[in-house]
């Protein structure tokens, strides 16, 4: 998939931290979860998942799980309506990629990933927490 390219890519030149690739790949995780089980639910007849559960789990950087889900699980991919709202989501995540890479995107999310930073550093002493938090939120050189 280009997008896990242009992610590892941007991770490798330096242009974001790990937290961004992870963010991606754990919510992909969680929403084709959450569209199995609306799959299962809609063949058994059983409380489906509501359609705009789908829709913000894409929305907040699972958008790639709910396309996987949509192609193996073959869920989801006849009502237009419900499409051309997935493919929103996939654009507003792609708009929120590239603006990372702007100087003011790039600025906020540095400035975010400091703070963080600051108080893992002040309130936790486990050497372990703090070098994953570091790991996550470093920049390649």
């Amino acid at each position: 998939m280009a997008f896990v390219a242009a992610i590892f890519g941007s991770y490798s030149l330096g242009y974001t931290p790990l937290i961004i690739g992870v963010l991606f790949l754990v919510a992909s995780f969680v929403t084709y979860f959450y569209y199995a089980k609306d799959k299962k639910a809609a063949v058994t007849g059983t409380w489906r998942v509501p359609e705009n559960t789908l829709h913000i789990l894409a929305i907040c950087c699972g958008w790639p799980g709910a396309l996987v889900a949509q192609e193996r699980l073959r869920h989801k991919t006849k009502k237009l309506r419900f499409r051309v709202g997935l493919w929103l989501t996939v654009l507003v995540n792609i708009a929120g990629v590239v603006w990372l890479h702007l100087s003011q995107g790039s600025s906020l999310l540095q400035r975010g990933l400091h703070h963080v930073e600051g108080l893992v550093m002040s309130h936790d002493q486990h050497e372990f927490i703090i070098s994953t938090v570091l790991l996550l939120t470093t920049y390649r050189l």
